[in-house]
């Protein structure tokens, strides 16, 4: 048996596999962020080992004797948190989240920085680790100069799980300290942070072994033989190996609280220039890239809360079917912006309001503004010479027909709904487990999943979502020079 654990940055959630992928048990445990500060968002590590705690024990309750056969256990987690522990281990602060944006201006002087751009293959965003330990050294120089080691979240979990300091490449990547192309801590991108590499914890492979449970939680779970913890990954490179889209050809398109454009590549060709995230993949010799949106279904809950109407009785009045563009054109950008713009300023903006306009058309527009701004991400990843042959779609946006036919008219390509619900990061963690622990290839377990049902994009609206799509793209340029202040690329 092997148990999949994904850490987000609301809950953990666990799932128990055998060796096919079948699921035995499942739990979840919740946890919030704090945000003591405007911009600020910030996470208790000790909440995530509570949560661990809550999620095995009631897998163990659910599945006893299955439990009780476990071999191996993946991870996967949110991305660039710094987690900062002194000389014992100790927590020195609450860990610093992906979404935390305080450290905008570290940010830019580590990006302008000589080579980082070709060391780490992305532009270095506010929400990577590395400037937010620059912060750090900047406002809170008596934490930093106790900081002996920096962990992203899961690595914290893997801690208290095996007592040792490792990472994995795939969530290494989104730190800033690592060279992409190369899988190793670079020595220059660590210096220009004021880091050292003693500071890093080890890196291994996601599907390769990265530690050994303690001997103590082997006794409290009631385990009698060794258990392998694999490398594991960061949650889109986890949620990848979930859907088997590991090369080529393979990829995701998600429809979350933010969007996800996520190609598998069997070479590292980074762009930074377009705001496509390059990173390792969580299995040798692979990388991938995303092109990302910071408001995907968050559009759509902020359309909810302003109307008061739930988000699933907005999406009902709409047809089953898309049958061309609105009039009406929204632009997502309510958080900012990150593919292609790199703007996190910018806000959005509805364009062609009618006095007749109605909640429906507000609706539509908004699902619109979405998937033209994921086209944006399409022709971003294009231009590396990324390719789907096979493009996935899920997330709690896939649930609407009509934001399916939208996004595939939009993209000009047929999207794919995935039989079968367990194919997130927890799944990818435990086929992560599973490599680790039985030597498998990653091909042989981490296989394609069955299509439930197959979305094509409608030939004879094409030509009608190409004209609306150069709207919208000719709206950004116009939204930022009247707008305030923005920061780009």
């Amino acid at each position: 048996m092997y148990l999949g654990l994904d850490l987000g940055t609301s809950g953990l959630r666990a799932i128990l596999t055998d060796e096919t992928g079948a699921v035995q048990a499942e739990a979840e445990a919740a946890f919030s962020p704090a945000h003591p500060h405007p911009g600020w968002s910030e996470q208790n590590p000790a909440d995530w080992i509570a949560a661990c705690e809550t999620t095995v024990s009631a897998i163990r309750a659910k599945a006893p004797d299955a439990f009780a056969h476990l071999k191996g256990i993946g991870l996967s987690g949110h991305m660039h948190g710094a987690t900062l522990l002194d000389a014992d281990d100790a927590v020195l602060r609450p860990c610093i989240l992906w979404n935390d944006t305080r450290s905008l201006d570290e940010a830019a002087t580590l990006d302008a920085a000589p080579g980082m751009r070709e060391i780490t293959g992305n532009i270095v965003f506010p929400g990577f680790t590395a400037p937010k330990l620059m912060w750090v050294r900047n406002h809170e120089p008596q934490v930093f100069d106790k900081v002996a080691k920096v962990l992203l979240p899961k690595d914290y979990l893997r801690l208290w799980l095996t007592g040792e300091h490792i990472s994995d490449m795939s969530d290494s990547a989104g730190t800033a300290w690592l060279d992409v192309g190369r899988r190793d801590w670079s020595e220059a991108a660590l210096e220009h942070g004021g880091m050292r590499r003693d500071q890093m914890p080890d890196l291994v492979e996601g599907s390769a072994p990265g530690g050994m449970l303690r001997a103590a939680l082997l006794s409290e779970w009631g385990l009698s033989e060794p258990v392998v913890v694999a490398g594991g990954a960061g949650d889109n490179a986890a949620a990848a190996c979930g859907i088997g889209a590991l090369g080529e050809g393979t990829g995701f398109v998600s429809l979350g609280t933010s969007g996800v454009l996520m190609a598998g590549r069997d070479r590292y060709a980074p762009d930074p220039a377009s705001a496509v995230h390059s990173f390792c993949h969580a299995i040798p010799d692979r990388w991938y890239q995303m092109g990302v949106i910071l408001a995907a279904t968050d559009s759509l809950n902020w359309l909810s809360r302003t109307l008061g109407e739930s988000p699933a009785d907005l999406s009902s009045a709409l047809p089953e079917k898309a049958d061309g563009p609105s009039d009406l054109t929204f632009l997502p950008y309510l958080s900012g912006e990150r593919t292609p713009h790199n703007d996190s300023r910018i806000r959005g903006a509805f364009i062609g309001l009618d006095v007749g306009t109605d909640r429906t058309e507000l609706t539509r527009a908004v699902m619109e503004g979405v998937a033209f701004a994921l086209r944006d991400s399409l022709t971003a990843l294009e231009g590396t010479g990324a390719r789907f042959d096979t493009l996935f779609a899920v997330g709690g946006g896939a649930r609407s027909r009509f934001w399916l036919t939208t996004l595939a008219n939009s993209l000009n390509l047929p999207l794919s709904l995935p039989a079968g619900s367990e194919l997130g990061a927890a799944m990818g963690a435990a086929r992560l487990a599973i490599c680790a622990h039985t030597g498998a290839s990653s091909g042989d377990v981490m296989t394609l999943p069955a299509t439930a049902a197959l979305i094509e994009p409608d030939a004879t609206l094409t030509a009608t979502y190409d004209a609306a799509y150069d709207r919208y793209r000719a709206l950004y340029p116009a939204l930022k020079q009247s707008g305030r202040p923005s920061s780009g690329a």
